[in-house]
């Protein structure tokens, strides 16, 4: 079983039921989430070992969290507890042509506060055969960018592989950095990268030109000429035809070509939030467990896919459901 360790804030989920307005709710479903927990969530769905690192407050909520990865089966040794608050978000649910609403409350959570000290990153990465972080990390605080940075680097000195969603919030970054200072010296310590051409080029200042898929092309063939060690780049398309349908489909450029999975049609979505943290689960997974990016890529592009149909932040999706819509069975019959 491969070992998988992630590092990033867990946030409290508070949204209406169902596909309610606030203005409407007199009440609120609570649930936790986070870019990299929601991966190590599901590769522990997987079968994985995976194992998160953040830091809660040293409260009743900060336990409640931690109980609830460990429902999920995520290794929650590595958590350190400090500071007073978690930090929240309020989801309004979107359906057909009404577009979901969030609004963010992290501001000086105890996430926020991480210093570098806090965490024993060569103790953490025993055994460990992955590292995944989100660029959503050194976007929070000096504090979160400078324990990404130490965690890769000890990640790299140990030969364990490190990908990274690029993930860009540029309304994150309000400690004084911009993402253009911070970001390049972390995607260099990468082996794999999540990330469009958009985010790419914005965060390096690179020029492209052409349709979609000559922008992606062009983007990775610069980044991996500026961070060496960068070997292969993914990303997905989706194609909206309303909030409720949309079309998937994941592409990669693996330093020789240039490779699409087949296109997915997604119905009637059930929770879009968390789709794009299902995607590099299955990223993860396919490049550990298959010999052909060509099968990584449908693995990664399908369990993309099944998310959507999931409440919640995670993927709580099984291996043999991903297999089965990679396999092409897509009728939803009830199985006995």
């Amino acid at each position: 079983m491969k070992r998988i360790v992630t590092f990033g804030e867990v946030m409290m989920r508070l949204s209406p039921p169902g596909h309610a307005k606030f203005s409407q709710a007199t009440s609120l479903d609570l649930a936790y989430g986070g870019g990299e927990a929601n991966v190590a969530i599901s590769l522990a769905y997987l079968g994985m070992d995976a194992v998160h690192v953040t830091r809660f407050p040293d409260n009743l909520i900060g336990r409640a969290a931690t109980q609830f990865l460990r429902h999920h089966w995520v290794d929650t040794s590595r958590i350190q507890y400090g500071g007073d608050v978690m930090g929240k978000y309020f989801l309004e649910k979107g359906a057909v042509h009404r577009s979901s609403k969030v609004i963010y409350e992290r501001e000086n959570s105890s996430f926020a506060k991480a210093e570098p000290t806090m965490f024993d990153w060569e103790n953490i990465f025993q055994e460990a055969d992955w590292f995944h972080w989100t660029g959503i990390t050194p976007a929070i605080s000096i504090g979160a960018a400078e324990c990404c940075k130490e965690a890769i680097q000890v990640a790299r000195s140990k030969g364990i592989m490190v990908s990274a969603d690029i993930n860009s919030r540029k309304n994150l970054w309000n400690y004084g950095k911009k993402q253009q200072e911070v970001m390049p010296e972390l995607i260099a310590g990468c082996d794999v990268v999540i990330g469009g051409s958009r985010d790419i080029c914005e965060i390096f200042g690179f020029d492209t030109e052409g349709d979609e898929q000559e922008k992606f092309i062009n983007a990775a063939i610069q980044l991996t000429e500026v961070c060496a060690g960068v070997k292969k780049i993914f990303d997905k398309e989706r194609e909206m035809l309303s909030a409720s349908h949309n079309r998937i489909q994941g592409k990669v450029w693996n330093g020789k070509r240039f490779i699409e999975a087949k296109k997915l049609n997604v119905t009637h979505i059930v929770d879009r939030v968390g789709t794009g943290d299902a995607y590099a689960a299955g990223v993860i997974y396919g490049l550990l467990q298959y010999q052909k990016d060509e099968e990584a890529l449908a693995f990664a592009t399908a369990a993309c896919a099944l998310k959507h149909t999931v409440e919640g932040d995670a993927n709580i999706i099984s291996l043999e459901d991903v297999q089965e819509l990679m396999s092409g069975n897509t009728t939803g019959k009830i199985k006995r």
